[in-house]
């Protein structure tokens, strides 16, 4: 769980806009981003790649920026991505402030086996929370070890953190426990091939019993 910020970043600002300065920007190792929220109008600013790469490949990231000697207190809310080299072209960061709820999207971690056999299906990735602004949770782990075909794990069942509220519906369901497609298919295969085997055995029963009563008569 993060208990303070992440990282201190120094950011510029930027008064030039337009894809082509933003790409001369990130030639030269920076990537453009916004800074808004709490009633502030909009800050353009340039962050260090490297740095701020690295950063934001946890979910919900926290950034404290420095910018032109003034300290902001950033929550990472969006990533734009080249969606071929999965570049960063541009992030929103939201202003927040400590001891404030914010709402947040947090990232679901499976962690277990279900019983042999058996799968845990991950519906939803993540859920909904309320949580304070320096205290947001990396992930919640589910444990489904030795859980049974037809057990399901909904939003109102997961452990959140202190302080933390649910947002999501409690009944959305975060995990279902099933045999796979592939195991039902063989398994139902191999129930037909037992009761055809079956049947024939009981009609070659049925045949021997036949002649053996046709013997008896014939002996009478």
């Amino acid at each position: 769980m993060s208990t303070d910020t992440d990282s201190h970043v120094v950011a510029e600002r930027r008064e030039n806009f337009g894809k082509g300065f933003a790409r001369r920007l990130r030639a030269a190792g920076q990537i453009p981003a916004v800074i808004y929220g709490h009633g502030t109008d909009p800050l353009h600013v340039a962050l260090p790649g490297h740095q701020v790469g690295l950063l934001v490949r946890r979910a919900n990231a926290l950034l404290e920026l420095t910018l032109e000697g003034e300290k902001h207190l950033t929550l990472v809310k969006d990533i734009q991505r080249d969606p071929v080299r999965q570049i960063i072209e541009h992030i929103d960061l939201l202003v927040v402030k400590r001891g404030e709820k914010i709402q947040v999207d947090i990232p679901i971690t499976v962690v277990g086996e279900p019983q042999p056999g058996t799968i845990a299906n991950l519906d939803n990735s993540s859920v909904s929370l309320e949580v304070e602004a320096t205290h947001i949770p990396e992930n919640i782990e589910v444990d489904v070890e030795g859980l049974e075909e037809g057990a399901r794990i909904t939003a109102g069942d997961l452990t959140l953190p202190r302080g933390a509220t649910l947002i999501t519906d409690p009944e959305w369901l975060i995990i279902g426990v099933a045999v796979p497609a592939a195991t039902l298919a063989a398994v139902e295969e191999i129930e037909a091939a037992d009761e055809e085997l079956a049947e024939e055995q009981a009609e070659e029963n049925a045949d021997e019993e036949s002649g053996d009563e046709a013997a008896d008569k014939g002996d009478e």
